[in-house]
């Protein structure tokens, strides 16, 4: 099991690196999740390679066992800023972009996407959703870690997809369902991307041996829906 805060790189040589300068800009609360300046996509050094089962599976040439998820899904790599004494990532964050390997450490444990907490809450596990990303009475999957009851509120305003008025969804189970990102094949110039689905690949699916993945999803189980004023009312009642 993955324990957030403490930041995973795989890549020793950016250990060390300086943050950059700081800004007087810019709200001071930022997501963990959220990918900042200076943290960049690494070379892939993709390779396909025979597996025992007959089939081509997916590696780095120089992989070791933290490039993984603990389902075996090969990880998107990605540099890591420093963390500062409270261990947040340094650096300007990058609103739109969620860091590869700090979205799957919070989704993987159920740890709060802006802090990093247990997420559970007496309710049950908070996630937030855009007004019109899921289609009522449809299987709901989420890309985006829980929130903790603190920072319910902070979050909805943070992100501007959400317009500072999310739907809730307080969910009583959460299964781990599958990641986004790409397949790989051969093609005319060796290791190079094929397909980009759309919708989550399942963990369970043959093709997840050619995958790259760079988010992980959850299927939310036993949930119900409300606004966030509903949310804090009842998060209120509970604590009382």
């Amino acid at each position: 099991m993955i324990t957030p805060p403490l930041p995973y790189s795989p890549h020793p040589s950016d250990r060390g690196k300086q943050p950059p300068a700081p800004t007087s800009s810019g709200p001071r609360l930022v997501p963990f999740i959220t990918q900042r300046q200076g943290e960049d996509p690494a070379p892939d050094n993709l390779v396909l390679l025979p597996h025992t089962d007959g089939q081509l599976h997916l590696h780095y040439l120089d992989e070791d066992a933290r490039d993984r998820d603990p389902r075996g899904v090969l990880w998107a790599r990605c540099s890591f800023n420093p963390c500062d004494a409270h261990g947040q990532p340094t650096g300007r964050p990058q609103w739109k972009l969620m860091h590869p390997y700090r979205q799957m450490m919070c989704m993987q444990a159920l740890r709060c996407q802006i802090c990093t907490a247990p997420a559970r809450t007496p309710l049950g596990l908070i996630f937030l959703a855009g007004p019109h990303d899921h289609t009522p009475g449809a299987q709901v999957l989420t890309n985006q870690p829980p929130v903790c009851a603190r920072h319910a509120r902070t979050a909805a305003t943070l992100c501007p997809h959400l317009d500072g008025n999310p739907k809730v969804f307080l969910a009583q189970s959460a299964p781990l369902h599958g990641v986004i990102g790409t397949v790989y094949g051969l093609g005319a110039h060796g290791v190079q991307p094929v397909a980009q689905p759309g919708p989550p690949l399942p963990y369970q699916l043959p093709d997840i041996t050619c995958f790259l993945a760079s988010q992980q999803t959850r299927r939310l189980h036993s949930h119900r829906t409300l606004d966030l004023d509903q949310l804090l009312h009842e998060l209120d009642a509970s604590a009382a």
